[in-house]
C-alpha cells in the first residue's frame, strides 16, 4: 500500500522563537500562519510500507536520509502508537521531495514533516488531527497540517498534547490576499533555527518580554483583522512583528544575524513604497533567513511587482511579448536601481492554499 501526499510551506505573521522544552518542541509563545500554495512551496511525500521490507528507510530530493533522526523516528512512533494494532507490519520506505531551497529560512522543514506526517497519517487510515505530531519533527510544522490562515496555540501542559496548530479560516476566506516570494540566497542558513532559538532563550530578555507581553495581544488583533480582511492592521502588525522577531535575534549573545544587505534593501523598499502610496500595499516579513516574502492584495500585485523589479532588475531582459518592454511608472522613479542589486532577488508570485 501507498500514499502520495503534498504540503505546502507556511509564514508566520505572528513568529514563532523559542521554545520552553526541546525534547517535545514546545513553544514559549503563540504563532499565527498563511499557509501557501503548495504548487511553488511545498513538498511532495510518498509513503508505503510492506511486510516484505525489513526496517524503513528515507529518502530525501533524491537522496538517502538517516532514517534514525531523533525527529524522524519521534514522529513515526508516534503515529504507529496511535493507529495501534491497524498499523501496517513490516518495514516503511519513504520518498520526499521538496520545490523550493530547504534550510534557506522559507520553512522547508515545515512542509517537510507535515507531509511526512500526514502521508504516514493516510497509510495508517488515522483520522484525528495529528498536528500535535507533526510539532515533534518541526514546530511550525503543526501549522503546515491546515490550510489558510492557521494559529498554533502554544498550550500550557507537561506532555504537551494541547499544543496543536487549529484552522482560524480556510484560504478561501481573502481570495485577494497574495504573497510575493523573494528569494534572496538559496544557500543553507550559518545559524540553524534550533541552535538560534536555545542561544536566545537562554540571553535574550526582549524574548521573553515578547512572548509573555507582546504576542498574546498582537495574536489577538491579528486574528481580528484576518476575520475583518483589514489589511492595513494585517500588513503593520506582520512587518512589526518580523522586525521585532529580528530584532530579538540581534539582543540574542551573541548576536544572530539572519538578513544581508539585500532583505534590508527589501524593508527600505517596501517602506518607500507604502509611503508613496499613502497606505500599506505592501507587507514584509522574513523568518529565520535572507528571503521576504510580501504580503500584497490583488489590486496592488503589478504595482509592487514593478517596484520589486525596478530596485531588483534582473540580469536578464525582461520580455513582456507582443514587442512590449518593460518601463517603471513614474512614481517608482525614487527606486534608482543600484548595480549591486542586480540580480540578487528571484521572485514568485503565491496565494495562500489549502492544507495536506
Amino acid at each position: 500500500r501507498a500514499v502520495t501526499l503534498q504540503c505546502a510551506s507556511n509564514i508566520a505573521v505572528i513568529k514563532y522563537w523559542g521554545k520552553r522544552d526541546e525534547k517535545l518542541l514546545l513553544p514559549i509563545n503563540s504563532s499565527l500562519s498563511v499557509t501557501l500554495s503548495p504548487l511553488h512551496m511545498g513538498t511532495i511525500t510518498t509513503a508505503a510500507a510492506s511486510s516484505e521490507w525489513e526496517g524503513d528507510r528515507l529518502w530525501l530530493n533524491g537522496k538517502e536520509e538517516d532514517i534514525n533522526s531523533e525527529r524522524i523516528q519521534n514522529c513515526l512512533k508516534a503515529v504507529r502508537e496511535i493507529a495501534g494494532d491497524d498499523a501496517p507490519k513490516g518495514g516503511i520506505r519513504i520518498v520526499s521531495e521538496n520545490n523550493f531551497p530547504t534550510a534557506a529560512g522559507l520553512a522547508s522543514s515545515a512542509s517537510g514533516y507535515a507531509c511526512l506526517v500526514a502521508a504516514l497519517g493516510s497509510l495508517f487510515n488515522i483520522k484525528e488531527n495529528l498536528s500535535h505530531i507533526a510539532r515533534q519533527g518541526s514546530g511550525s510544522a503543526c501549522r503546515s497540517m491546515f490550510g489558510g490562515f492557521v494559529k498554533w496555540n502554544m498550550g500550557t501542559k507537561e506532555d504537551g498534547t494541547d499544543s496543536c496548530a487549529e484552522q482560524v479560516a480556510p484560504e478561501t476566506h481573502w481570495p485577494e490576499l497574495n504573497a510575493l516570494v523573494l528569494v534572496v540566497s538559496d544557500e543553507k542558513k550559518k545559524v540553524s533555527s534550533t541552535s538560534g532559538m536555545e542561544t536566545s532563550v537562554n540571553t535574550s530578555v526582549l524574548l521573553q518580554h515578547r512572548a509573555a507581553v507582546v504576542v498574546p495581544e498582537r495574536i489577538a488583533a491579528m486574528e481580528k483583522a484576518i476575520m475583518e480582511h483589514d489589511f492595513e492592521t494585517f500588513g503593520k502588525l506582520t512587518m512589526q512583528d518580523s522586525n521585532q522577531f529580528h530584532a530579538t535575534c540581534l539582543d540574542t549573545y551573541p548576536p544572530i544575524f539572519y538578513l544581508n544587505d539585500t532583505s534590508r534593501a527589501v524593508i527600505y523598499m517596501v517602506h518607500k513604497l507604502n509611503d508613496a502610496a499613502g497606505r500599506i500595499v505592501a507587507a514584509y516579513t522574513f523568518d529565520a533567513g535572507p528571503n521576504a516574502v510580501l504580503f500584497v492584495l490583488e489590486r496592488d500585485v503589478p504595482a509592487v511587482a514593478s517596484a520589486v523589479l525596478s530596485v531588483f532588475p534582473p540580469t536578464d531582459a525582461v520580455v513582456l511579448g507582443e514587442g512590449k518592454t518593460f518601463q517603471a511608472a513614474d512614481d517608482l522613479a525614487v527606486f534608482i536601481p543600484d548595480d549591486e542589486l542586480r540580480g540578487q532577488v528571484a521572485s514568485l508570485r503565491v496565494a495562500a492554499g489549502p492544507g495536506p
